[in-house]
């Protein structure tokens, strides 16, 4: 008999830190939290903070499901006030960032995305880590029998990709300088 595929996966994504938050032009002390949305009634949260103030910290996973045809995920930074929540920016995190045509899709990435705030001003930064994970019965037969195989291991070898920054003997990266840009 077949097995049913779901025509869905799974987003594990680690909301990290924020840095530099301010509501009405003002730091923020603390209650602050962070929803990940993948449509209107698909979506996981961070606790409140209490710590932290304009740089809280949440080290939190939320695992969302989403379809095949979902193209970025909404991250929304709020705060409890005394008034009612309010948001303090939002940014969006494209698939495309994760889901690269270079790496395998359970790989772990590290990415950082500038806020804006209701009138479209920057308002901070969000750190997450994301990765997608693949149903074990997915994986193709050498990457269950063979982990290595899979392209996250360190004794895979991957393209250098990025920009060349001189000779090629480096310690860290083969001489490309890699990164995720900030978008002023």
């Amino acid at each position: 008999m077949d097995k049913v595929h779901k025509a869905s996966r799974t987003l594990e994504i680690t909301i990290l830190t924020a840095e530099n938050l301010s509501l009405n032009r003002k730091s923020i002390k603390k209650n602050v939290y962070v929803i990940a949305r993948v449509d209107p009634t698909n979506f996981g949260s961070t606790k409140a903070g209490f710590e932290g103030g304009s740089n809280p910290s949440w080290n939190e996973k939320l695992a969302l499901d989403m379809s095949f045809q979902t193209r970025f995920i909404t991250l929304e930074v709020k705060c409890k006030t005394s008034s009612g929540d309010r948001v303090v920016g939002t940014a969006s995190l494209p698939l495309s960032d994760i889901l690269g045509d270079y790496t395998p899709e359970s790989c772990l990435h590290f990415l950082s995305y500038r806020l804006r705030d209701s009138r479209g001003e920057k308002n901070g930064i969000i750190n997450v880590s994301a990765r997608v994970k693949v149903p074990v019965e997915s994986m193709s037969p050498a990457v269950t029998e063979n982990p290595v195989r899979s392209g996250c291991s360190s004794s895979w070898k991957q393209p250098a990709l990025g920009v060349p920054v001189g000779h090629q003997k480096s310690y860290y990266g083969g001489g490309v300088a890699r990164g995720v840009p900030i978008w002023s």
